[in-house]
């Protein structure tokens, strides 16, 4: 946990922003907000690498420091200054991996910490969106969730109540995740802790979000990262079943 604060605390300090798009109406700018689910393998360097191989504009930014949860964004001097000091199109909102899987966590901690950080997001005139993320593999046992499958549906629970009241769009990771381990369960998608993304995790959840920002689908594009061809194509699929055809589920325009 260590390693990955420092890294986090590293990711806050310099992260800037890719592929620089100016006064570019014609392209996208996306903060992410979050910790280490976000800044292993670098997701928004993999969503810029993506878009731009499928001919989309891109420029993202970056505040994750590891093991932070949402609650200790709102009350970030650095993560506040951030939302305010460029025009963003979307801020992606990412909570800590376990709280959305309580029902008392999400409610006292994830709630409240979504709530007003949405409320800064549109004073900047942004529009808030929210990163549905995958559970652990060998789920929560110490809170009663004994398997992945359990503790993934805790997570969605949470993230779609609370996109709901606020009328967020999500960004269905976690979906596209359970998805892909049901259809495909010898594709791992997790680093050896059970919990981080491997780089097919990260690759998966950047499909997911080109599918979501760009409403198209990612099926074709060249970029492929370190995966195999197969491979890739294989998480491009799963990403665009999941997203295309669904706006209404995850609140998209």
């Amino acid at each position: 946990m260590r390693r990955w604060l420092m890294l986090g605390l590293l990711f806050l300090a310099l992260s800037g922003c890719s592929a620089p798009c100016s006064e570019d109406a014609a392209c996208l700018r996306v903060l992410f907000i979050g910790n280490s689910y976000t800044f292993v393998n670098d997701l928004p360097k993999t969503l810029t690498r993506l878009a731009q191989s499928g001919g989309q504009r891109l420029e993202t930014g970056m505040a994750a420091p590891g093991g932070w949860a949402l609650s200790q964004h709102v009350n970030s001097a650095e993560t506040l200054n951030q939302i305010s000091s460029s025009k963003w199109n979307y801020i992606v909102l990412q909570e800590q991996s376990q709280i959305p899987a309580s029902e008392t966590a999400r409610k006292t901690r994830m709630f409240p910490a979504v709530r007003a950080l949405v409320g800064k997001i549109k004073t900047a005139d942004a529009t808030p969106m929210l990163f549905v993320t995958w559970g652990h593999r060998a789920g929560w046992p110490e809170n009663g969730l004994r398997n992945y499958e359990s503790m993934q549906l805790q997570i969605d629970q949470g993230y779609m109540e609370i996109g709901q009241e606020l009328k967020a769009p999500l960004a269905p990771v976690g979906f596209a995740w359970y998805k892909l381990v049901k259809q495909n369960p010898q594709l791992d998608l997790w680093q050896e802790d059970g919990s981080h993304p491997n780089e097919q995790g990260t690759y998966l959840a950047a499909c997911v979000f080109y599918a979501v920002l760009f409403q198209k689908s990612p099926e074709g594009i060249l970029y492929t990262g370190n995966l195999s061809v197969e491979n890739a194509r294989l998480l491009q699929k799963i990403a665009a079943e999941t997203v295309i055809g669904n706006a209404q589920r995850w609140n998209l325009p």
